[in-house]
């Protein structure tokens, strides 16, 4: 029997992986990034998100939530 694990958590998120983390479209990732609420890092020509990052946003989105309840 196969057994699937979950991926291993990574430091850095590709934008890609950062839409499929937070089911964001590319344009909703970007415009959160140009806005601030989500931090990115250039790695070359790569724009990079922190896992780090990923989880306060995660945070932010939750605490406007309970704020607008």
């Amino acid at each position: 029997m196969l057994t699937l694990q979950p991926p291993q958590p990574k430091a850095l998120y590709r934008i890609p992986d950062v839409m499929t983390l937070l089911s964001m479209s590319r344009s909703v990732v970007y415009e959160q990034i140009r806005a601030g609420r989500l931090r990115s890092v250039a790695q070359g020509r790569a724009r990079m998100v922190p896992a780090a990052a990923i989880d306060e946003y995660v945070t932010l989105l939750k605490n406007e939530t309970r704020s607008n309840a």
